[in-house]
């Protein structure tokens, strides 16, 4: 019987995979809500729908605060 090499063997500890690189936009309002939605993992389930909730409407905030004349679009 023929043992797989990239498999860990029972002396070994298995690999963890790297932490993603983290997302910024350089818009502190929507990096702080990035960072909120990051933390989830941190955080009770029961608190996630409040989290998301406040992300929204952060978000809207930040869109409804951009200034058309400043928008390349």
């Amino acid at each position: 019987m023929t043992e797989d090499p990239d498999l860990p063997t029972p002396d070994e500890p298995p690999a963890t995979p790297p932490e993603p690189e983290r997302v910024r936009t350089g818009v502190s309002r929507v990096d702080e809500v990035i960072t909120a939605v990051e933390e989830l993992d941190d955080r009770p389930l029961e608190e996630h729908v409040g989290v998301f909730e406040t992300a929204h409407t952060e978000l809207r905030r930040a869109l409804d605060a951009v200034d058309p004349a400043d928008d390349p679009a």
